[in-house]
């Protein structure tokens, strides 16, 4: 007796199931939808990048249950890491030694509960995606107006993310209280890593003078995720996720002609993938898979698949080699000091 036969709808409609957090997918939309629809009723671009800033917020206020007014110290965070990148960004050795101490404090929070590693990550990354972002390409002033207008409409994205945390609270007067878990006993070790691996990932960016070199610097902080084999782990997920997503996006662009909207769509699509997705690697191909399809949107997609992949993984070997040093280091140093491992022989 033959065993029955799925659908095709239905099991792609489980894999969808598996894949997609819906209550976070609708949050997010509700969140940055309106920043797309403003986009495209005032054609001005430091709307969209402002979706970042309302995800960035978004994420921690539901992972770690966030009242409205941790949101608001977050939103500060984030807003005050920005400014200060922005205006240190023509100074390379002032910004490239800030950016260091924003991976280092990203990660120490966590000394006073290890779930504040999310909240850390979510300042770091939008602060020091827009500080190069907002910079690439255009002259001074453009993107002094463009960080202008970011820092004066984002308070739009708090309120946003403020109002998704209202109304979940009201519809759960039960919900669970903000919980930071314990504090990371080793977090010195981990945040010198970070501030190791962004430091020279920032410095190589500037020397260079390397096209979307937050990609660099952004790698190098994100693979930093516990020891070396966690950490190698990380890169291969990223590595992978971008060798097939940037490649797929590029060749989709090349089939579709230049468009306003769908720029706008990718990177709405790009955006949705940072909290929509359940597994990392799913959701960093998508990401990579947009990001390089809005390059070709805008017309600009020329190297896009190799800067971004080389990009990728020229941030997390920077990680990798961190975690490595550190990890000697902190080993050698115990030993000298007659350790744990010593005292117990």
């Amino acid at each position: 007796m033959s065993s029955p036969t799925i659908p095709p709808a239905a099991s792609l409609r489980d894999v969808l199931f598996r894949e997609i957090k819906t209550s976070e997918l609708v949050r997010a939309l509700v969140v940055v939808g309106p920043l797309v629809a403003a986009y495209f009723l005032f054609r001005e671009a430091a709307l969209l990048n402002l979706g970042l800033v309302a995800v960035s917020l978004l994420i921690p206020a539901l992972k770690l249950h966030l009242a409205p007014r941790a949101v608001a110290l977050h939103y500060l965070a984030i807003v005050v890491t920005f400014v200060t990148l922005f205006l240190a960004a023509p100074v390379k050795p002032l910004f490239v030694a800030l950016t260091a101490l924003a991976g280092f404090l990203a990660v120490a929070v966590t000394r006073y509960g290890d779930a504040l590693r999310t909240l850390g990550n979510w300042v770091f990354i939008p602060a020091v995606y827009l500080a190069c972002e907002v910079r690439e390409g255009v002259s001074a002033s453009e993107a002094l107006r463009h960080a202008g207008v970011i820092v004066a409409s984002s308070p739009i994205a708090l309120a946003l993310v403020c109002g998704i945390q209202i109304y979940d609270q009201r519809r759960r007067p039960d919900h669970t209280p903000p919980s930071y878990g314990p504090p990371a006993a080793e977090w010195f070790l981990p945040a010198a890593a970070t501030a190791m691996a962004v430091f020279a990932a920032a410095a190589l960016v500037e020397v260079l003078h390397l096209a979307q070199g937050q990609w660099v610097m952004w790698s190098a902080a994100s693979v930093i995720v516990g020891d070396l084999a966690a950490s190698t782990g990380k890169l291969k997920q990223r590595a992978i996720g971008a060798f097939v997503g940037v490649p797929l996006g590029f060749l989709a662009g090349i089939a579709l002609p230049e468009s306003r909207a769908g720029y706008a769509l990718a990177v709405l699509g790009a955006t949705l993938t940072l909290i929509a997705l359940s597994r990392y690697i799913v959701g960093f191909g998508l990401r990579c898979f947009f990001i390089a399809l809005a390059a070709s949107f805008a017309g600009g997609a020329s190297g896009i698949a190799e800067e971004r992949v080389v990009n990728v993984i020229t941030g997390g070997t920077f990680g990798l080699v961190a975690v490595g040093l550190t990890e000697i280091v902190w080993r050698r140093l115990m030993q000298k000091g007659g350790g744990p491992s010593q005292a117990s022989s």
